[in-house]
């Protein structure tokens, strides 16, 4: 687990970026349940913008996992719809600016993958991962491309991807490739908040049960249980206007 470079500075509120305090509470849990249940592997992010959810996830490291980020970071996409949607929504976002937001939090960076998600396969990561974040394009084709990606390196039952976006307005490409992953992809989701779907390859079952234990706890959240034809899943929203952060670890694990 990485320590805090400068631990004055260690508020993801100071970072730009889009993460809601919610899923930042959800990320936590989900990591620290695969601690405490013994799941070991490398964390992923496809698409990491300015590093706020990148610093989370570093947080959580322990001796012998490794945080690998891809992101094109003002690279040529490889399609034109989605170098389209960069030079909309993310000029200015270079590796430079990642990383040194990023090293306001942690001593040790990253493995930083320059470019498009697809060279993700050439890193060896096949069912070497335990969480994987996928918010890199929003079109439909990469999205379900991506999916392909996080189901093929992630562990077996234990290993958790989230999916951003899967329900805004502006990303309709982005549900698509989601539900369609879980009415025939196998996925099977666990949760969704606002802005991000959670969900495994293995059996989502027992991570759900104990979500929802944990949750009968939370006063700034509440859960509901839902049925999808069969399928289970936990709804989590947040109590009216609460700010709430998820803490950064520090020490050593």
């Amino acid at each position: 687990m990485n320590e805090h470079a400068d631990p004055s500075a260690a508020s993801l509120d100071t970072v730009e970026g889009w993460f809601d305090p919610l899923d930042q509470v959800l990320f936590a849990w989900f990591l620290e349940h695969q601690r405490k249940s013994g799941v070991r592997g490398h964390l992923l992010e496809l698409g990491a913008y300015m590093g706020k959810s990148a610093i989370l996830l570093g947080g959580h490291l322990r001796e012998g996992e490794r945080l690998f980020v891809c992101d094109l970071f003002g690279d040529d996409a490889s399609t034109r719809a989605n170098q389209r949607e960069n030079e909309r929504f993310y000029t200015g976002v270079t590796e430079d600016a990642f990383l040194a937001n990023y090293r306001r939090f942690h001593a040790t960076p990253p493995t930083v993958i320059k470019g498009d998600t697809s060279l993700v396969h050439t890193r060896g990561l096949s069912g070497a991962c335990r969480f994987v974040h996928v918010d890199a394009s929003h079109q439909y084709g990469k999205v379900r491309a991506d999916i392909g990606l996080a189901e093929d390196v992630l562990t077996g039952g234990p290993g958790i991807a989230a999916f951003d976006d899967y329900r805004s307005p502006h990303t309709p490409g982005v549900a698509l490739a989601v539900w369609e992953a879980v009415l025939n992809r196998g996925l099977n989701p666990v949760c969704c908040s606002r802005a991000k779907l959670y969900g495994t390859w293995g059996e989502a079952a027992p991570t759900r049960a104990a979500l929802a234990e944990a949750a009968r706890g939370w006063r700034f959240a509440e859960v509901f249980e839902e049925d999808l034809d069969g399928r289970g899943l936990l709804l989590v929203k947040p109590h009216g206007r609460t700010r709430l952060f998820a803490p950064l670890p520090t020490g050593s694990p």
